[in-house]
């Protein structure tokens, strides 16, 4: 068997433009051959999907897959809103979806075997030759609750549980499960619209609240009041922070009156036991991507 040194690997990669691994493969399958190796990555896609790769892939879809106390989401992205309509690629989101629901994380999702039998990864690398861009299964995400429900919400759909934005809220009770859900739908639908960054105050980021401590330390010293009053004025101008970012401190945009906490706490009247919003995801197509 001819040696696959590594400047032969190289060389494939600078004519191919496909991986490293993949070059391996094909240099020992054509047992050095670069010719051979180079016809050999066309014919599995290879080839053609890695020279798209370079190409910025911000549409796309995401999709949503509810099952009982557990749902998940799942971005997969496309150069073009076109793509985003293809037949092809949707039924192919739809499937990458419902096989994240029983995976740990992404790249176990990635090697998850597809009823055609081929990997999610070949699967897609087949999509990017056939249909001739560059896709990306970016992210997942997922949650769960040992008694409750977690609600789902898709934003601008473009077919049923596939859009532009989808929400997911984790609620935990013992009570009613259908009012439990219509909570849940209610309270994802909010979390779409106001997209908060933390559960509750507790949750937000040290780095984030530091950057906001800063600015508005800066902004309170313009008035040239002492330092020990703009410790002050700080700390009371973080409670508008705090209500625009943390989900249970923010105006509920349904009624436009009420905080999500207090929401949450009147419902659970109606719903006959305690209410513990456990936690949400917020995913926005292409957010991020430069």
């Amino acid at each position: 068997m001819a040696e696959i040194t590594a400047a032969l690997v190289k060389e494939l990669r600078e004519v191919s433009g496909a991986g490293m691994m993949d070059c391996k493969k094909a240099l020992a399958e054509n047992e050095g051959n670069l010719e051979q190796a180079v016809d050999w990555l066309r014919k599995k896609g290879l080839a053609a999907a890695a020279k798209k790769a370079g190409r910025v892939a911000a549409e796309g879809l995401v999709a949503v897959v509810p099952a009982d106390k557990k749902a998940v989401l799942v971005e997969v992205n496309s150069e073009t809103d076109f793509v985003a309509r293809n037949d092809k690629f949707q039924d192919f989101v739809g499937q990458v979806a419902k096989q994240a629901l029983d995976v740990a994380d992404l790249e176990a999702l990635k090697n998850a075997k597809l009823p055609d039998g081929q990997t999610v990864a070949e699967k897609l690398t087949q999509l990017v030759a056939t249909i001739g861009e560059n896709m990306n299964l970016r992210r997942m995400a997922k949650l769960s609750v040992n008694d409750g429900v977690v609600a789902t919400y898709m934003h601008n759909a473009t077919v049923p549980n596939m859009g532009k934005i989808g929400v997911l809220v984790a609620l935990e009770s013992t009570g009613d499960k259908a009012k439990l859900a219509a909570l849940g739908k209610q309270l994802a639908m909010h979390v779409a619209a106001a997209n908060p960054s933390a559960l509750d105050i507790g949750s937000v980021s040290a780095a984030d609240l530091d950057r906001e401590r800063a600015v508005l330390a800066e902004q309170a010293r313009a008035s040239g009041k002492p330092e020990e009053i703009i410790a002050k004025m700080v700390e009371g101008r973080l409670r508008k922070f705090y209500e625009d970012v943390v989900l249970l401190e923010q105006l509920y945009v349904i009624d436009g009156e009420s905080r999500v906490k207090q929401v949450v706490e009147q419902a659970a009247k109606e719903i006959g036991a305690p209410v513990k919003l456990a936690g949400f995801v917020r995913m926005a197509l292409g957010e991020g991507i430069q």
